[in-house]
């Protein structure tokens, strides 16, 4: 597989509503965003990737869309978005756009259409059947929030398909007319001179032909294999592809789709099927969810976390590509999920970078992880946001269950922890505005924002910018090497070697808040008398490869050297 340039990029996600308020109305904006380029830039980035700012009723944070062509009068206008273009490409930045091609909101034009007849040209654009015989919705599939995938239509007497909340009604990716005009948006934003795109929940656009009932049985989401990884979805990619994306040179596509074999990826993202660059690993943040109640938490090992990476990492080498990330606007912050968010928040937080950004692949960084930002404490569900949470708490409770329990649960999984705003100064509101913030500023951004992080060589903020600058410096290793799993069944210790044919580095991640003490296996086969420290969370202790790590420790070395054929295998300066 070439070495293409864009495999070496660093992706920065901003949710716009709460990374910059420009006019003191308490929600982020465009203007907000352009303020903070310098920033954005002085990480070492290479992309922007905006979270949506159409025109929308706002029901679901901006991914339902009522008109994909203009701009959300919350964010701005056009003229502010070309400005933010404009500003970006001045300094080397791409942007990134997000992509909601599997529904609209129901007041979007087409749909307002497609509901008024049934004979109405739009009607086709979006899913819609008669019901069962005794009057019911035309089959059992529940949608993600809860409750029936489909709403009865009073004008029609039709039901319409919504695999989300009930004013985002699915698209009908079978009629070409609806992959014309998709092909049209996607053409429009490149003539803009957009260079990227994410697509959100690409892989359930195609829905199994008769849409039939499903035997799971789930309160949110059930209807799964029916339309995950549908039986279109590669013909309308490559349709897709050809028609659009492949217009524009250098435009790179990233697909969001969960549930998703070795198999599916290689076939989203090889690159002679000309689908799409790359797709999302999200596999690894769902390790401490319960399958089938993303609310509830299991305990998970740290062994389970290495099979997800090392499988990612092994079959899909020199096959497909995939996006990396720890954080993104849907879940819980990433330190205080898979780290310690108290005494060692630092040495954890900066834990969790050096793992993503040292595998193959591309890595992407949600707003306010680069400073450790945390989860909020909330205390009820009415300070919340968040529709899927207040959907699961009102589900929940009318079937019975504990309302405290209920409430505990979604208060510790809300997706709200990511959206709260960004954290830049110890100011009364963390310099994110002037205003009333739309969610609550978290009360530690006074010890915990931008500020006091930019200029201290040992800050989370400081690491980000070196862990960027190592994987670039080293591109020919970290991004485009083969990784080899050792230690694969510590508890402790995640390590792997990244090589090519000429180098190869070791990666030392301690997953724990204990010392964890370990041996380097003897069929590695290479010799440590050559290692280098690249990089470390803690302060260097004596010379060579440690065999004890401390808390949360993550160190990486470079200049490993295979060890000689003959006598007895790995070597090491601490022997």
């Amino acid at each position: 597989m070439q070495h293409e340039s864009w495999k070496e990029k660093v992706i920065y996600q901003i949710f716009p509503r709460s990374f910059q308020d420009s006019d003191g109305d308490g929600n982020g904006d465009l203007q907000g965003i352009i303020s903070r380029l310098d920033y954005i830039k002085s990480l070492g980035v290479d992309a922007i990737w905006l979270s949506p700012v159409y025109e929308s009723p706002r029901v679901d944070q901006g991914y339902d869309i009522r008109n994909q062509r203009e701009i959300d009068d919350l964010m701005g206008d056009m003229q502010d978005w070309e400005a933010l273009l404009q500003e970006a490409h001045a300094r080397g930045l791409e942007l990134w756009m997000d992509l909601v091609l599997n529904h609209t909101s129901d007041e979007h034009r087409w749909f307002k259409q497609s509901r008024s007849s049934k004979d109405n040209p739009y009607r086709d654009y979006y899913i819609w059947r008669k019901g069962s015989e005794d009057g019911s919705p035309p089959n059992n599939w529940t949608s993600y929030l809860g409750g029936s995938a489909w709403t009865y239509d009073e004008e029609t007497g039709e039901y319409y398909l919504h695999l989300y909340n009930k004013k985002q009604p699915d698209l009908n990716w079978d009629n070409p007319r609806v992959r014309e005009e998709i092909e049209e948006l996607v053409r429009y934003w490149q003539r803009k001179g957009v260079d990227g795109f994410r697509l959100d929940a690409i892989n359930v656009v195609s829905k199994e032909s008769g849409l039939p009932d499903t035997d799971e049985q789930k309160l949110e989401g059930s209807g799964y294999k029916h339309f995950k990884n549908g039986p279109n979805i590669h013909k309308y990619l490559r349709e897709l592809n050809e028609k659009a994306f492949s217009q524009k040179e250098g435009t790179i596509t990233v697909g969001e789709a969960s549930m998703v074999s070795m198999k599916d990826v290689a076939l989203y993202t090889h690159p002679d099927r000309r689908e799409l660059n790359m797709i999302f690993m999200m596999e690894s943040l769902s390790i401490g969810s319960d399958p089938d109640d993303a609310f509830k938490k299991r305990e998970w090992k740290l062994t389970e976390l290495k099979e997800i990476v090392t499988r990612w990492q092994n079959e899909l080498l020199n096959v497909g590509w995939y996006g990396l990330f720890g954080s993104n606007h849907d879940h819980p912050r990433q330190v205080s999920s898979f780290g310690d968010d108290g005494k060692y928040r630092v040495e954890s937080a900066k834990m969790l970078a050096t793992l993503v950004h040292t595998l193959w692949g591309t890595p992407f960084i949600y707003q306010g992880e680069e400073i450790g930002m945390t989860n909020y404490p909330f205390e009820s569900v009415d300070q919340l946001d968040d529709q899927m949470a207040r959907h699961y708490y009102r589900t929940r409770t009318e079937m019975g269950e504990d309302p405290s329990e209920v409430e505990k649960r979604l208060l510790a999984g809300t997706r709200d922890h990511a959206r709260t705003p960004m954290q830049w100064d110890d100011s009364p509101q963390a310099g994110f505005t002037t205003g009333k913030p739309w969610l609550p500023v978290n009360p530690n951004s006074r010890e915990i924002n931008v500020q006091a992080q930019q200029n201290d060589p040992h800050s989370i903020l400081s690491y980000y910018r070196e862990l960027i600058a190592m994987r670039r410096e080293h591109a020919d290793v970290i991004v485009h090497g083969e990784y080899v799993a050792i230690l694969e069944e510590h508890e402790q210790v995640f390590a792997y070697i990244r090589r090519n044919e000429e180098r190869q580095g070791l990666v030392l991640l301690n997953f724990s808040d204990q010392e964890a003490a370990f041996e380097l296996p003897d069929d590695v086969h290479v010799c440590l008398d050559s290692a280098y420290r690249l990089l470390g969370n803690y302060p260097p202790e004596g010379e060579g490869v440690p065999r004890t790590l401390r808390p949360y420790e993550a160190v990486v070395f470079g200049g490993l050297k295979p060890a000689p054929e003959k006598g007895g295998g790995m070597k090491s300066t601490g022997d």
